[in-house]
């Protein structure tokens, strides 16, 4: 009889529950790890409430910790047995997008036609757990490529440790990337839920001296201060755009990150950033963006937009676990709940309303 397995499933638009799945076949490629911990992320509540598609009976998430519990035969330099990670976003970096600099947007679409995945080009199909493949939000989850995308977790760094490193951590962080930040500049960080919190720790790492942290929470705005903020604007009390331009003598920002998706968040980050500032979006958008002309300078300001996918592979991986491991910054804070995955239904609900506090779900399977 086939081994089967508990996976959270994409049903339809308002419906990811729980079912039973066979546990994967293991490729020459590939490796069969066993979840010990996983998260839901605000992209699975944008696929549950049909925002994003995916296909029907799709096992959901992208956020996996765990054990090699099997080994494809052509993966060397991993053990059974051995705690790993791999990135949220998995690519084949023998692709050519890979090659060009943009693993995250690789030609993985192409294989579930019969096609290499080498061949091709399109956004976001890096991105393979819970989107073009089976995710995380199960027992086991099947990584592909496995010797390029699975990261040994180091000694003594527990699964709530590094439970952001696979999305939240490398795409906050990314966010910060591109944001061209310098040392000494003056960020402004829009949303301050995980990605923006990273993002927040991010700025501060990358040399940013005054980082402002922008949300209509108090309690998310006093986490950012323990993750570098300086300045916190609760977009509830204030003007947050006249009040950054204070901030800054009129002159605007260095660097505005996006980290919601949103026009209103999307429009004050360029509403305040200085002539040939840069403006780096993370947020997932649901509709079209309209740029408003005079914060666009009509096109003149020498203004830089840049989107991103967060980097995925075990080399970004083990860089920043190295940030964890050497204690300059603490993301277990962000776990603020625990569930099983018997659970995990619930779990959705409390992220997808965000009650009680809410942060981040640690989803258990056993």
């Amino acid at each position: 009889m086939t081994a089967m397995m508990k996976a959270a499933i994409f049903v339809e638009p308002g419906r990811i529950e729980l079912a039973d799945k066979p546990i994967p076949d293991v490729g020459p490629n590939d490796a069969l790890v066993r979840i010990t911990t996983t998260t839901i992320c605000g992209t699975d509540v944008h696929i549950l409430k049909g925002e994003y598609p995916v296909a029907k009976g799709l096992t959901v998430g992208h956020e996996p910790v765990g054990v090699i519990e099997k080994l494809g035969s052509a993966v060397q330099g991993y053990t059974e047995g051995q705690r790993v990670i791999a990135g949220a976003i998995c690519p084949n970096f023998n692709s050519y997008a890979a090659q060009d600099g943009y693993p995250s947007q690789d030609g993985s679409y192409l294989i579930p036609q019969g096609l290499c995945g080498c061949h091709g080009y399109k956004a976001t199909a890096g991105w393979r757990f819970g989107n073009l493949i089976d995710g995380t939000q199960a027992e086991y989850v099947l990584v592909p490529d496995a010797q390029a995308n699975l990261a040994p977790i180091p000694d003594g760094l527990t699964d709530e440790q590094v439970l952001m490193c696979p999305d939240i951590m490398s795409t906050g962080f990314k966010g910060a990337e591109n944001a061209n930040i310098r040392i000494g500049d003056t960020v402004v960080v829009f949303a301050q839920g995980p990605i923006g919190l990273c993002a927040t720790a991010g700025a501060r790492l990358l040399g940013a001296t005054t980082i402002i942290a922008v949300d209509g929470n108090d309690h998310r705005l006093g986490i950012s201060k323990k993750m570098g903020a300086d300045v916190t604007l609760n977009f509830m009390n204030c003007n947050v755009v006249d009040e950054i331009m204070k901030l800054t003598g009129g002159k605007g920002v260095d660097s505005s990150i996006e980290a919601l998706g949103t026009q209103a968040t999307f429009e004050s980050a360029l509403r305040v950033l200085k002539p040939g500032g840069t403006l780096s979006s993370l947020g997932v958008y649901s509709s079209d963006l309209k740029i408003p002309l005079t914060a666009f300078a009509a096109g003149l300001g020498d203004h830089k937009i840049n989107t991103a996918l967060c980097p995925g592979g075990k080399e970004r991986m083990r860089r920043l676990m190295n940030v964890v491991e050497s204690g300059r910054i603490d993301l277990g804070v962000m776990v603020t709940h625990q569930y099983k995955l018997d659970n995990i239904v619930e779990a959705y609900d409390l992220f997808a309303n965000q009650r009680d506090g809410v942060l981040k779900v640690a989803i258990k399977p056993r």
